[in-house]
């Protein structure tokens, strides 16, 4: 079954924007600079790290197959008094040029795609040399409120499971949040592994803005809107009378892998 992120793009937008500080600073610290850069973002969702790094000083092309994510996506820049370009086109295929560009980035997609076919375009695109970034984050902390919620999404579920997100179900192993397979595979591709790490920080929510996060999850993406609205109101009415009025810190970790064309 095919995910589709249109039904979620004003939930992501306004809820999975939470990209840490602390990313551009990891990456200056082990060399990674992206001032003066040609930067290929695949997968660019609402644009999130697209506007991180031309921040930076990159020329970034963000390519995101959901028209509404890109819509999403340029509605914030606009509001940030930014123009980054951005492509409606997939990861696999993307008709940009080649040897194009230094450096090709990944956020919360590398498991929704065909690795390989991207692995293959991305050694299209890439100048000789040229760095791969593959970045994930998400909440780790065993809380409660993530126990509570995780518990009423299953209620909902056929079998009564929430499936780690595309091919992450399938992972034997995971090291950095990124499955063990995904490691050859990157070296079979002609990816040398320069370096993986992780690093914490925490988000906070309120009830409300906790299940417009959830509302923006893979979980509840093939849900149609009654049903995601039926759940969101029940965890908000859990939580409500569970927690009462608070503010939730929430544990998350940010995972990244650097590679580079081998």
């Amino acid at each position: 079954m095919q995910t589709n992120f249109g039904n979620v793009a004003k939930a992501y937008a306004q809820h999975r924007n939470d990209l840490p500080d602390e990313l551009m600073a990891s990456l200056k610290l082990r060399g990674i600079h992206f001032h003066g850069k040609d930067v290929v973002d695949l997968g660019a969702g609402t644009g999130v790290l697209s506007r991180a790094m031309s921040r930076e000083g990159s020329a970034v092309t963000g390519v995101e197959p959901s028209a509404e994510l890109i819509a999403e996506a340029k509605s914030i820049d606009e509001s940030e008094d930014m123009n980054i370009n951005y492509i409606c086109n997939f990861a696999e295929s993307t008709d940009l040029q080649s040897a194009a560009f230094d450096c090709a980035t990944v956020l919360r997609a590398w498991h929704w795609f065909d690795r390989q076919k991207t692995m293959d375009e991305i050694k299209r695109l890439l100048q000789p040399g040229g760095k791969l970034l593959v970045m994930d984050s998400g909440f780790t902390s065993k809380s409660k409120i993530i126990s509570d919620t995780a518990e009423i999404v299953k209620s909902y579920m056929p079998d009564g499971k929430i499936k780690p997100a595309g091919s992450k179900a399938d992972a034997s192993q995971l090291i950095h949040s990124f499955p063990v397979e995904w490691f050859e595979e990157w070296k079979q591709g002609g990816f040398d592994l320069k370096e993986t790490y992780k690093f914490n920080y925490t988000v906070s929510f309120s009830n409300e803005s906790w299940c417009g996060r959830v509302g923006s999850l893979s979980w509840l993406t093939n849900f149609d809107e009654y049903q995601k609205q039926e759940v969101l109101d029940k965890i908000y009415t859990h939580l409500t009378n569970e927690f009462g009025d608070v503010e939730h810190h929430i544990q998350h970790g940010c995972y990244v892998a650097i590679l580079a064309q081998s």
